[in-house]
């Protein structure tokens, strides 16, 4: 793979990437190393991350991926996180803030204060630290870029995800904003906004025959995506070919929100 003069070069830089052990996160980090980045695979399970990142230097030939344990509803471990990414790699480039949960699957009128909360802490609270603890060093350098995993939820109503749906939306105003206040010093930050894709965490809809039934008879590409389709937007809002895309959300669902009308 040639990258050289790439508008999609990485080479020099580093990256943080959340919930990397598997699904979409895995296969971020794996597209970004391949296009040059070094990048620092974090999720809660260490013994997870060290698998990814050996499997990752063994595709690259080179020592691309490193692991770190991080439990991202814990202030002091991503501090910790970006610490070791500094110590390790010498600066963070780019952060793709991935990891999310969703403890509660029903009608908002049953989740509890502490699932609602988990799901605030951990899908929009961790991504506002992060963003705290990479800035200043982004600052200092005029050059930055943020990436939020956010979803297709973030603009539909639901009675089953609906308070996932609202960190989501939420996700992508915490973007609006960092490119407001850091778009002058070259810091960008956007969202990705997958549909359903057939990873652990969306299993209780892809595994659902009445959604597969759903998505394989109306969804213009008739099928659920898979996590590698979503790494290339990464890529390119990491690298100078979206060097003038900011505060944008980048919708990736097969179809999903354009043909509601049809359902």
């Amino acid at each position: 793979m040639t990258i050289a003069g790439s508008l999609f070069d990485l080479r020099g830089k580093s990256a943080v990437v959340t919930g990397a052990s598997r699904g979409i996160g895995e296969a971020i980090a794996r597209r970004l190393a391949e296009h040059g980045a070094d990048v620092v695979v974090s999720s809660r399970k260490i013994d997870a991350c060290e698998d990814v990142a050996a499997s990752i230097n063994k595709t690259v030939g080179r020592k691309a991926a490193l692991a770190a344990a991080c439990n991202i509803t814990r202030k002091e471990e991503l501090r910790s996180l970006v610490a070791f990414a500094d110590r390790e790699r010498g600066k963070i480039d780019i952060l793709v803030s991935n990891a999310a949960v969703n403890p509660y699957f029903g009608s908002g009128e049953g989740i509890t204060d502490e699932q609602f909360d988990k799901i605030i802490t951990a899908n929009v609270k961790a991504t506002h630290w992060l963003s705290q603890l990479v800035l200043p060093q982004m600052k200092a350098r005029k050059d930055g870029s943020i990436i939020i995993i956010s979803s297709i939820g973030a603009f539909v109503g639901s009675n089953a995800i609906g308070a996932y749906n609202i960190s989501k939306a939420a996700d992508l105003q915490l973007a609006r904003n960092l490119a407001v206040e850091y778009g002058p010093l070259n810091i960008r930050a956007n969202c990705i906004c997958p549909g359903i894709v057939k990873t652990h965490f969306a299993e209780a809809l892809w595994k659902d025959p009445k959604v597969e039934a759903m998505i394989t008879r109306q969804l213009p590409l008739r099928r659920f995506g898979e996590p590698d389709e979503i790494a290339g937007a990464a890529v390119f809002l990491a690298s100078p070919a979206g060097r003038w895309m900011t505060g944008q959300q980048i919708v990736i669902d097969g179809g999903a929100l354009v043909s509601l009308g049809s359902l």
